[in-house]
């Protein structure tokens, strides 16, 4: 891909925002656009990193065997009355509502309701029992307080799976099996994430986990207990029998010596229940000939955050300096940045070459061809595009070698022009 078609906005940066630079610096290069307070475009290459973890996510829940699907996110009314949740999302202003002449609709703040809806024509024996479904697409809330970007929107990309289930063995089994899944997915997105106990919220149910990824710009607080080595949100302490829930769910008995610390939350599993099902009169045949409520569960991945965190855990530090930032090769949709010198036709010529070999070979590449900019404003673009290894084709081609840089670590690799295409490859293995 030809750096002159993404769409960057090549400029020196203005004064980033100090907890949030990598999104600041997004906004500012074009690569995300902000429509109004939350809501946002996403340029070719933060769409393309998203991509990539959804692929992650989907390949690892199918492994799990989840059976992926696309649920509507304009949702009729009528069963959000039904469960019993519509008055309370409308009072609390949190759902965006159409009211037509033809009915009226809602945009999908969470999917509890439609996927109950799509189980119970589906699920009506023991024997389809149990099963997960999941999906990965957009959800709409709107929040008062929105803040960090893409940490917190009204209109934000999300993974949602729902496990439907006999009884609570069922529950448990998929919902272990959920967490199994979570804690593979953040190792492979290379996030260090801390699943910890939490509280159930507005989605209801039994017992909840979060998935925190550690991070000074988090807004959440969880308490670490040392001599168990469990965990939890802060939020817990807010309940008036927390010391038994505590002591009953995760073997805490005393919480003077619990350390603090704070974390973005990326993830969410719940144990519902029958909760939506009874409300909704799902049901299926048991042995018996009897009909039973499902008892579900509930998970979710805020896919808009985990994109943040994985490029807040990009950054490139230059003497205390933000410097641009390094995808992980895995994520990174494009893993090397070619600067040609453009006002050599010869050299180009070569980078021309290289360019198109890599291309052959499977390599996806940037190749600067603006022949209007420097080679230095070319290399601080190539930070800014997030590519993990940066070569110029320059003076050093005189002596018939590359150098190319990890843009990470800064160190530089010097490698002769004949075996260039080869060492590139063995790169995008890593």
């Amino acid at each position: 891909m030809k750096v002159s078609q993404i769409g960057l906005i090549s400029r020196k940066l203005a004064k980033l925002d100090e907890q949030f630079p990598v999104q600041d610096m997004l906004l500012q290069t074009g690569q995300l656009e902000q429509f109004t307070s939350g809501v946002y475009a996403y340029g070719h290459i933060p769409f393309l990193v998203e991509k990539k973890i959804n692929e992650i996510i989907s390949k690892t829940l199918t492994k799990y065997g989840c059976s992926e699907l696309s649920l509507p996110i304009l949702q009729p009314e009528k069963i959000w009355i039904e469960s019993g949740r519509l008055d309370k999302y409308v009072s609390d202003g949190v759902m965006f509502q159409s009211l037509t002449k033809n009915g009226n609709y809602c945009l999908a703040p969470t999917a509890e309701e439609a996927i109950v809806t799509y189980a119970k024509s589906r699920l009506t024996t023991y024997k389809q029992l149990p099963v997960t479904y999941f999906q990965i697409g957009q959800k709409f809330r709107n929040e008062i307080r929105t803040r960090g970007f893409l940490l917190r929107g009204k209109a934000f990309d999300m993974m949602d799976a729902y496990s439907f289930g006999k009884d609570k063995a069922d529950l448990d089994i998929e919902y272990d099996r959920m967490k199994n899944a979570y804690i593979e997915i953040f190792e492979e997105l290379g996030l260090k994430v801390q699943p910890v106990g939490a509280d159930s919220g507005a989605i209801g149910g039994s017992k909840s986990e979060e998935f925190m990824c550690l991070s000074e710009i988090g807004e959440d607080t969880i308490l670490f207990d040392e001599e168990s080595g469990r965990a939890f949100n802060s939020e817990l302490l807010e309940r008036e029998d927390y010391k038994e829930y505590l002591l009953e769910n995760y073997g805490i008995k005393n919480t003077d010596s619990l350390q603090q610390r704070r974390a973005v939350e990326l993830g969410h599993i719940f144990q519902l229940g029958d909760k939506y099902s009874k409300a909704m009169n799902a049901t299926y045949s048991n042995a018996d000939g009897k009909l039973y409520n499902y008892v579900m569960g509930c998970y979710g991945i805020g896919v808009s955050r985990t994109l943040a965190m994985v490029y807040e855990n990009s950054i490139i530090m230059n003497n205390g300096k933000f410097d641009g930032i390094a995808l992980p090769v895995n994520l990174a949709p494009y893993k090397l940045y070619i600067i040609p010198k453009t006002d050599d036709e010869a050299k180009m010529l070569i980078a021309q070459k290289m360019y198109q070999e890599l291309q052959e070979k499977g390599v996806e590449c940037l190749y600067d061809d603006r022949a209007e900019m420097s080679i230095g404003a070319k290399i601080k673009d190539s930070r800014v595009v997030g590519a993990p290894y940066t070569v110029v084709f320059g003076k050093s081609l005189d002596n018939n070698v590359l150098e190319i840089e990890n843009n990470k670590t800064g160190e530089k690799q010097e490698v002769s022009l004949d075996e260039f295409v080869s060492y590139v490859c063995s790169l995008n293995k890593n």
